[in-house]
């Protein structure tokens, strides 16, 4: 049984036994009555699951290799290709899905908080005009804490992804978006070939279908693209507590979790810190 699991029947239990010790109810005045006793919490904090970080991240999750994530990438756009060439009506959608994975990992978003975009949520970053009007983005279904609602928080438009900027624009203009004819029907960002936005599951099976045609291993979920995100920017020398901002982590720990540096960088690390030495030594000789 998973982490997770056991947090949310402790919770479930937890919840109930305060409902009926509440004296609101009269629930303790009725089972004193009928059984002779009155019920009581059983879940503390010494008997239940400690959540002490935000992701209980399975030992099997990882990043992906920037040669996964090319190739990834352009199973997505190889497909779109496919179908235009075709003549089919698949094509749209295969684009519109391959955009917002890339969408996705330029901002190291989950998948609901990637699903409840809307176009409205990009906005510009006065200190880099050349982003225009896609220098950072509003996240305003990210996941919140126990009993509380979503959290917001405001992701940057990092120079590594720069990329995204001519993406964005192109998406939310009439030869992107707008092909969709329920496009004219809600601000969201990916708008679905019938009526509402793009659901979470639709978005997992496209990942699945992508990841199929790109030969990548089946670990790798559309979650890993936000640990691909986290390693990224931290591989590119990115302060750490930028990092953690960026993906709404409450927790430095959460954050180094989600690192999976390749060995290329570590040895750089490495090799920079002996010669830092190496010069140290011979300034004190």
């Amino acid at each position: 049984m998973s982490l997770s699991t056991l947090r949310s029947y402790s919770g479930s239990i937890r919840a109930f036994c305060a409902y009926v010790t509440d004296t609101r109810y009269g629930w303790a005045e009725f089972c004193e009555q009928v059984f002779n006793d009155v019920p009581s919490q059983v879940v503390f904090e010494w008997n239940s699951p400690r959540h002490s970080t935000d992701d209980a991240v399975p030992a099997g999750r990882r990043a992906f290799t920037k040669t996964e994530l090319q190739a990834f990438f352009d199973a997505g756009d190889d497909l779109v290709d496919r179908e235009h060439a075709a003549g089919t009506k698949r094509w749209l959608p295969a684009l519109r899905d391959s955009i917002a994975f890339k969408v996705g990992y330029a901002y190291g978003l989950r998948r609901r908080e990637l699903a409840m975009l809307q176009y409205v949520d990009f906005g510009p970053n006065p200190h880099v005009p050349e982003y225009k009007g896609f220098g950072a983005v509003q996240v305003r279904w990210a996941k919140g804490t126990a009993g509380s609602g979503p959290r917001r928080r405001t992701v940057l438009t990092a120079p590594e992804f720069s990329w995204v900027v001519d993406l964005l624009q192109f998406w939310i203009s009439p030869a992107g978006r707008e092909r969709f004819t329920t496009a004219d029907r809600s601000l969201d960002m990916w708008p679905s070939e019938r009526t509402g936005r793009l659901g979470i599951r639709s978005f997992d099976r496209s990942f699945q279908l992508f990841r199929a045609a790109a030969g990548i291993p089946a670990e790798l979920t559309l979650h890993a693209l936000r640990h691909s995100y986290v390693t990224h920017l931290i591989e590119a020398g990115y302060d750490p507590l930028f990092v953690q901002q960026q993906v709404g982590h409450s927790y430095s720990s959460t954050t180094a979790l989600y690192t999976s540096v390749s060995s290329d960088f570590k040895q750089k690390v490495v090799q920079k810190m002996i010669a830092h030495r190496i010069r140290k030594e011979s300034d004190n000789a």
